[in-house]
């Protein structure tokens, strides 16, 4: 009877799970990996976003200065223009003065202290005015535009720079007169001429080539005879 007491009174002890075994166990929760992840994500986008900014950054920079350079290269261009039309203005004046009674054969470049007119126009020998320089027979053509004085032109061959030199042209202009046609009607003789001119700005691949046509009228007056 006492053994079967003692076996009846005694209690048996609860089993513990396994899942509050494995709560208690020392180590890292499942959760909490979470937040390192978070962190691994924004320090890839950073970098990202960072590796896009640059780009853009290079980008804008290299734009500023072709556009700087453009603007140069466009500069320079009008400068060309300027100075072939002022060569052609004087060549116009140097006909509308009655200097161009004669027309010759042209086979040498002369300066435009004495120009000259030529028998033909630089087409009719075969020669392209937008291909520079003007040479006929392996000779440079044409009436070089070198003013003295305050309207002189600052030209230097050895600065020939990408975007021109300041107030520098790298060659000095050149102006071309050849005879087209004439004609006589109601006493007025008219004279047809066609004047081609190049020139240059501060970097020698800059060129302007102009052309224009221009007329010459002169009139005859019979003042009847003498005794």
């Amino acid at each position: 009877m006492t053994a079967l007491a003692r076996i009846a009174g005694m209690q048996r002890a609860p089993r513990r799970s396994s899942s509050a075994a494995m709560a208690r166990a020392p180590g890292r929760s499942p959760g909490a990996a979470g937040p390192a992840r978070q962190r691994g994500l924004v320090l890839i986008t950073s970098l990202l976003l960072l590796v896009v900014v640059t780009i853009l950054a290079v980008g804008m920079f290299r734009s500023f200065g072709i556009q700087e350079q453009i603007a140069g290269n466009v500069r320079d261009k009008q400068r060309a223009i300027s100075v072939a039309e002022t060569a052609e203005q004087y060549a116009e004046s140097y006909l509308s003065s009655g200097n161009a009674a004669s027309a010759t054969a042209c086979t040498t470049q002369v300066t435009y202290a004495t120009p000259q007119v030529c028998s033909l126009t630089l087409q009719a020998q075969g020669v392209n005015p937008a291909s520079v320089p003007w040479l006929i027979s392996g000779a440079k053509v044409g009436v070089t535009y070198a003013p003295a004085g305050p309207v002189a032109l600052p030209v230097n061959a050895t600065s020939q720079q990408t975007l021109g030199g300041f107030n520098t042209y790298s060659q000095t202009p050149v102006f071309y007169i050849g005879f087209l046609s004439t004609g006589t009607a109601n006493g007025m003789i008219t004279n047809i001429y066609q004047i081609d001119a190049v020139a240059y700005g501060g970097s020698a691949n800059t060129t302007a080539v102009v052309e224009a046509t221009y007329q010459t009228q002169t009139s005859t007056k019979n003042l009847g005879e003498t005794q």
